[in-house]
């Protein structure tokens, strides 16, 4: 595939994991001046940085639930009273950046609530209209009310906004919310703008088209691999469909692309369960291979960081007992996949990170076996990506060797022929 994106991202983001925070849920509180405490915790857990579900007032009409859809954006330029103040936002950031963390937004630009005040404030023509002149609703969000991008005002609009959060509050980027809705030369144009303004900043799309890297986003959602490995936890599906998708991605994608990889996320958690329930007892290898998949940053979710096994109610206060919030056995599994992912070259996301290198095994419905180099870093992933018991007896060849087990500190040596049994989801990572 020809590249025709700047092939450079901001920095900080090859070797970045990624924390999506649900203000709402996080703390009893469910405010930013609550939810800024825990930024040191984050950055101890090695987070380099925070993407915000939407912070922005919430409409009333139509709303659900108690508390309504983050999603449903009543002005792009406020901070829901909910959560705080715009000074409480203010403070969040500087913390945030004095920890040395990065703050994504989140971005709706499809849509606003019913009763925005866009609505009132400007000409008809901003939103699609049904023909009693009413606001269209997108899809089944009844609560919202779509925007009319024919109306290039509205372009202006949203990139004003945008523009607003970065130059008077130093935000880092955003997360654009179904980002495939909108046309594609809106974000070319929106991020042409921005990156005028703060060129490193980060632009995440959830969608994951093709188009999306011309020019507009450095990383899109792996939804079509979160949907292999969920199959593949459930026995629905083997190993070869996730081996057959990365070589699918390689042709369709431009190596520059950044993939955000995951094992839940507010979608994921609320409609589908948490990722206890969706993986079972194949959570945790899942989890690793979201850390070490070519070309991804790894995504964590509220309450993951803790092992918090619940799924959130999506419009209503939910939150996460306060006394359940304590560093334990998931939170080490994170602070040494982390540790990897920032030690090894090997695993940075985009075109500067080694490609999966597969060594072939002997159970290859089962088992992926796969080195990632760069230069004096190398990652080797053992991985048992099945629900028996597997008799590994596979050559290693060059890569054999001394390495370092990634989760236990043990130096151990990878002998150039490998025969030995394999637990049920059982993985091994090593590093040199």
């Amino acid at each position: 595939m020809t590249e025709k994106n700047y092939t450079h991202h901001a920095q900080w983001s090859y070797s970045a994991v990624l924390y999506e925070m649900n203000i709402r849920q996080l703390t009893p509180e469910g405010t930013l001046r609550a939810a800024e405490k825990k930024l040191d915790f984050l950055r101890e857990m090695g987070i380099d940085a925070i993407w915000l579900m939407p912070i922005y007032p919430i409409g009333e009409q139509g709303r659900k639930g108690s508390l309504g859809s983050y999603y449903s954006i009543r002005d792009y330029k406020a901070v829901n009273s909910e959560f705080g103040t715009m000074e409480d936002f203010d403070s969040f950031v500087a913390k945030a950046h004095s920890l040395g963390m990065k703050v994504l937004l989140d971005w709706v630009a499809n849509h606003t609530s019913r009763d925005a005040k866009w609505l009132h404030a400007k000409p008809a023509d901003w939103y699609e209209r049904e023909a009693d002149g009413t606001a269209k609703v997108p899809w089944d969000w009844t609560d919202t009310a779509k925007l009319n991008y024919s109306n290039h005002d509205v372009w202006r609009g949203q990139i004003d906004a945008m523009r607003f959060w970065i130059e008077q509050h130093a935000v880092d980027g955003f997360r654009c919310d179904m980002a495939m809705l909108v046309p594609i030369e809106f974000w070319q144009q929106a991020t042409e703008v921005l990156r005028a303004i703060k060129p490193d900043i980060f632009m995440l799309a959830e969608a994951e088209q093709q188009n999306l890297f011309d020019r507009a986003f450095d990383m899109c959602y792996a939804w079509e691999i979160h949907h292999l490995m969920c199959d593949i936890a459930r026995g629905e599906r083997r190993v070869w469909d996730l081996r057959n998708k990365l070589y699918a991605n390689r042709e369709n994608y431009p190596a520059s692309a950044m993939r955000m990889m995951f094992t839940s996320n507010h979608d994921e958690n609320s409609w589908s369960g948490s990722e206890f329930y969706r993986f079972g007892d194949a959570r945790e290898v899942m989890t690793a291979l979201s850390f070490v998949w070519e070309g991804a940053m790894p995504l964590i979710y509220t309450g993951q960081e803790v092992g918090y096994d619940h799924s959130f109610a999506f419009f209503d206060r939910d939150h996460i007992p306060a006394e359940l919030y304590q560093p334990n056995d998931d939170t080490e599994l994170y602070r040494r996949l982390i540790a990897l992912k920032h030690s090894e070259a090997a695993l940075q996301a985009g075109e500067l990170g080694g490609r999966m290198i597969e060594i072939e095994n002997n159970a290859k419905d089962c088992m992926m076996t796969f080195v990632r180099e760069v230069g004096d870093s190398r990652v080797v992933a053992i991985m048992n990506l099945s629900p028996y018991t597997i008799h590994a007896n596979y050559n290693n060849g060059i890569y054999a060797g001394e390495y370092t087990n990634a989760l236990t500190g043990e130096k151990v040596l990878l002998p150039l022929h490998l025969e030995q049994d394999i637990e049920p989801w059982g993985y091994t990572l090593l590093y040199k």
